[in-house]
């Protein structure tokens, strides 16, 4: 059952439009890397938790055979619609919890949990979730994973001015120590978040590789210019540093904290 703190948020619409289109590093950044680590269409794809239908509309453009399993009603309704208005690239689109697949073993080529691990707050959940991903890939598909940096409130605090808010402060205290992040004012603050665990990177890849896939890199999606991106995004130039920088980092483990996502590429042993 999804908490019901993680289902108002995302009633609220947030989704869509802070992915819906090219103006954010994080989109560009994640392209970039499904590009680099999906196989080449027609290949098939698993979106678990895969929102709105920003990535799966897009990847179903680019060729890839697409089902998104989401557990929000409102996104469900938002992928169909999606869906619809580009018959030529249909995907498709189920409610669903990525705990409990509803899909045969070894059904798809590749496997994506770009969201279900940071709203999954429980070791044992995201265990789960990240078994069903192996289950449903093919013997040496891939699983690509996101997780949210452990600290993305305190760097989110220092990039818009929240840290000297004394309910955001407690906030970010109990981010930094267990993880476990809650927006004690949801409905005032709905920019700080809503129910999520915040991974450390080092975790993020342990629990990838305690449910049986064997990792292969482990990247920083924005890097740390996604302190700044919002204030130069639409300069030419400076939009090719914040990339450049990105890549040129996305692997150094002593960075991978300073990002705001974290993806790890795994793949299911044959």
């Amino acid at each position: 059952m999804l908490d019901p703190a993680i289902q108002t948020h995302y009633e609220l619409g947030v989704e869509r439009p802070r992915l819906a289109h090219d103006s954010t590093l994080e989109w560009v950044r994640t392209q970039e890397l499904l590009n680099r680590y999906l196989p080449r269409p027609p290949a098939s794809v698993l979106d678990v938790g895969g929102g709105p239908g920003v990535y799966a509309g897009w990847l179903a453009q680019s060729g890839y055979t697409v089902k998104l399993v989401d557990p929000v009603p409102r996104h469900v309704a938002e992928a169909v619609a999606l869906a619809d208005n580009q018959p030529e690239h249909r995907f498709e689109v189920a409610l669903g919890d990525a705990r409990r697949l509803d899909v045969p073993d070894a059904a798809y080529d590749a496997v994506l949990l770009m969201g279900p691990l940071y709203h999954l707050v429980e070791r044992s959940d995201r265990l789960l979730g990240l078994s069903e991903a192996r289950r449903v890939v093919r013997p040496g598909g891939r699983v690509l994973v996101v997780g949210i940096s452990r600290f993305a409130s305190l760097l989110d605090g220092l990039r818009f001015g929240w840290s000297g808010d004394p309910v955001f402060r407690a906030m970010l205290e109990r981010d930094l120590r267990t993880g476990q992040h809650r927006n004690p004012e949801p409905e005032r603050r709905p920019e700080w978040f809503t129910t999520a665990y915040f991974h450390r990177p080092a975790e993020l890849v342990e629990e990838v590789a305690a449910a049986g896939l064997e990792v292969e890199a482990v990247l920083g999606i924005e890097g740390p210019g996604w302190m700044i991106w919002r204030d130069r995004w639409d300069d030419v130039d400076a939009r090719a540093a914040l990339l450049d920088a990105a890549r040129a980092v996305e692997q150094e483990p002593s960075l991978h904290g300073a990002s705001a996502h974290l993806m790890v590429v795994a793949k299911a042993s044959v």
